[in-house]
């Protein structure tokens, strides 16, 4: 039955896990398929056009595996190749950059917001050309954070390089006196307690999870494709490099979640763009 089949969602590693998080806390009865390509990780330094063939074969393997509907839960991905995903896959596809952008023109008060993400995120200009979009009055102040995807996948999310990496990109965001920060990455979140302690409560710090998991109930009903029961399903993680490398970080971020009960390694052809 189609109601039956999973979600899925992919990343380059354990950042994604954010957003299937919040999507198992709005829709505890839906089974969620999610793929790390740590196999690649991490995708900000590397060209567009590489991400959006690693995207197209990703979806395509979670397609063949079942989904009905697919979340693009990385901003590198899906600021490079939302669009290619929405034309050559039918079924939804939701990304994770508009979910983000709603939230923080919602939150602002003064019109200036930051974003934090990835070289190839920030270089894209998606939430810059989105928020301007839907208001032109804001002024955006996107900084690239390189260091910061490695150090959560090493688990260092509140360490000494954590520390000094994240107040280095933060302070042109401060100085620019903005009210509201995107993470612009979905491995962020979980340095959100480091960052709030740097920002302050005068800065509101937008996590787009749990807009995406909005989304992703929206769609869910328009298409009359959610769960039905109530039982709460297994999930599993698929990964393209080690299982147990994986298994070790999402357990550290996020304990004994169900999420990371179940991670197995699978090998995809990835042709001449591996």
């Amino acid at each position: 039955m189609k109601t039956a089949r999973p979600i899925g969602v992919f990343d380059s590693g354990v950042g994604g896990l954010t957003v299937a998080r919040e999507i198992n806390l709005r829709l505890p009865g839906e089974k969620i398929l999610y793929f790390a390509d740590t196999l690649h990780v991490p995708y900000g330094p590397r060209p567009a056009g590489q991400l959006v063939a690693f995207a197209c074969r990703i979806v395509e393997f979670l397609v063949s595996q079942g989904a009905k509907l697919i979340v693009d839960a990385c901003n590198s991905t899906s600021a490079v190749a939302l669009p290619e995903l929405v034309a050559r896959f039918n079924l939804p596809v939701i990304g994770v950059i508009e979910p983000g952008v709603r939230e923080a023109l919602r939150q602002t008060r003064n019109g200036r917001i930051g974003v934090l993400g990835t070289e190839v995120t920030v270089s894209s200009n998606a939430h810059r050309l989105s928020l301007l979009s839907s208001n032109p009055g804001v002024e955006v102040y996107a900084q690239a954070c390189p260091l910061l995807v490695p150090l959560v996948e090493a688990g260092e999310v509140d360490s000494p390089a954590a520390r000094q990496a994240i107040s280095g990109y933060l302070a042109p965001l401060l100085w620019a006196d903005v009210d509201t920060i995107i993470l612009g990455c979905t491995h962020y979140p979980f340095m959100a307690p480091l960052i709030r302690e740097m920002t302050g409560e005068r800065v509101s710090l937008v996590d787009p999870a749990a807009a995406t998991a909005d989304e992703v109930a929206e769609v869910l009903g328009k298409t009359e494709v959610m769960a039905e029961g109530s039982a709460e399903p297994s999930h599993t993680c698929l990964v393209s490099g080690p299982a147990e490398n994986f298994r070790l970080a999402g357990r550290r971020l996020l304990g004994s979640h169900p999420l990371v009960a179940d991670v197995r390694q699978v090998e995809l052809d990835w042709g001449e763009e591996n």
